[in-house]
């Protein structure tokens, strides 16, 4: 009763983000009671072991004691504190401080946000001040790149570049430009590392001419890996050769890791792979491993240093009320020393049993791909591994496998074009990462007898 209660009062009340509306009034919420570790329970007691992390971000995993009570007790001792006015709080003050001495190079700034889609925001804003305190506010331009995520916020929903987040939302803007996708697997150039990379170089350089030069181009934008869009995996030299280039032409290079930092790809933050040092990164999700909501924007001393002494003695007109909130601080602290104290080994060990494990599945009729690094990956379904035909539409990819996957005690993300994707905690032990290969391999199965799938491949 209290199961349907709620499911009616959902049907109701509750606007759910990046839903059909009508679709989820008719199917119903999913009511979730309880988690620990990587396993999530629902309402009727169903057990699943969680292969996306809730969205991406319970990195940590569920139910860890010591981030309760870090949150509690911050609660009690000093419940919220504002950075306007001059005031600050120690969790806020320290948390920074963390976050400067282990981000990539001289990122020794760092403002705080709620989440990702308003670190995003914040920093066009800051990177349009930064212009006009240089004295170059005609670099008005933005660009990033096809498949990319950038929140959904209604600036950022510009810079990201999937479909369902521009129809009926009058974005993108006229000054926000893209680029076509490494995505190797489909990529026209080739799968060749060299190809993808120099195909690339000539999109941005063809695109900052497009656009009136590099004296118009404020900044590119770019995840180290694209998660919403597929889990894109660049080939290794991809991102060291776009911020060479955007270093070349005068171009800020912000690289959004709300999706990648925090021990997903295997480091604390993925431009460690590969050396980069961006002049400005976003992170979020995996910050408090979705405990409570908190991003942040971390900044270049350079960058800093041209705001501050361009603004002087006048205030800079960006704030929000909960920015650096106490409790998210708090919690930020103690889940970096959980990443520290061992999640992060744990993660690197997780997430090669889990690359090891797909790539098990590669000869399944339906894998077209296995693609990822650590514990972020992606497995494309294709009805003619040949040609790489992608599954029908038909085969209603996103809703029934997930719905497949459901069933046999897994949680990952269905992409509406047939692609499969993970990112499990990474507290996960080995016979968990076991059990996501096997419950995917299920999974297959079951899509592979689908009457749509069956016809496709005929």
């Amino acid at each position: 009763m209290l199961s349907n209660s709620l499911i009616e009062l959902d049907r109701e009340h509750w606007i759910h983000p990046v839903a059909s509306y009508r679709g989820h009034e008719k199917a119903g919420v999913r009511v979730l009671r309880s988690a620990k570790g990587a396993t999530i329970t629902d309402a009727s007691g169903k057990q699943l072991i969680d292969g996306f992390a809730g969205l991406w971000c319970v990195n940590a995993g569920y139910g860890h004691n010591s981030i309760v009570e870090a949150a509690a007790n911050q609660m009690r001792e000093l419940a919220y504190a504002t950075g306007y006015f001059g005031l600050g709080s120690e969790p806020a003050i320290r948390l920074a401080a963390e976050l400067a001495e282990r981000s990539p190079g001289d990122l020794n700034r760092v403002y705080f946000t709620l989440g990702g889609s308003d670190a995003v925001d914040s920093t066009v804003r800051f990177i349009r001040y930064y212009q006009q305190a240089r004295g170059k506010p005609q670099k008005d331009q933005f660009i990033s790149i096809e498949q990319g995520y950038h929140g959904s916020s209604t600036v950022g929903a510009g810079l990201t570049a999937l479909p369902a987040f521009h129809a009926g939302f009058g974005v993108p803007y006229d000054w926000q430009h893209k680029i076509p996708s490494h995505y190797t697997y489909r990529n026209p150039a080739g799968s060749a590392p060299e190809a993808v990379i120099a195909a690339s170089l000539a999109a941005l350089r063809a695109k900052v001419e497009a656009v009136g030069g590099a004296d118009r181009v404020a900044a590119f934008y770019c995840e180290p890996i694209q998660g919403s869009g597929g889990v894109l995996v660049p080939p290794p030299g991809w991102t060291k050769a776009m911020r060479d280039f955007c270093r070349e032409q005068d171009i800020l290079f912000v690289a959004d890791e709300v999706i990648t930092g925090f021990g997903r790809t295997g480091p604390l933050f993925a431009c460690e792979d590969e050396d980069i040092v961006p002049d400005l990164m976003t992170v979020a999700k995996g910050l408090t491993s979705g405990y409570v909501p908190m991003g942040a924007v971390l900044m270049s001393q350079t960058v800093y240093d041209v705001i501050a002494d361009g603004s002087g003695a006048a205030a800079v007109g960006h704030g929000y009320t909960y920015s650096a909130h106490p409790v998210s601080a708090a919690v930020g602290l103690e889940v970096l020393r959980l990443y520290e104290n061992g999640l992060l080994d744990n993660g690197r060990k997780a997430g090669a049993r889990l690359m090891a494990g797909l790539e098990s599945l590669s000869d399944h009729p339906l894998v077209g791909e296995v693609r990822g690094r650590g514990m972020l990956a992606a497995v494309e379904l294709v009805t003619d591994k040949a040609k790489k035909t992608p599954l029908p539409a038909t085969a209603a990819p996103a809703q029934r496998v997930f719905d497949r996957a459901w069933n046999n005690g897994l949680v990952i993300r269905a992409f509406g074009n047939g692609v499969l994707g993970y990112a499990p905690p990474l507290c996960c032990t080995p016979a968990e990462i076991d059990a996501i290969v096997e419950r995917t391999r299920t999974t297959l199965d079951q899509t592979l007898a689908d009457p749509d799938v069956r016809a496709a491949m005929a």
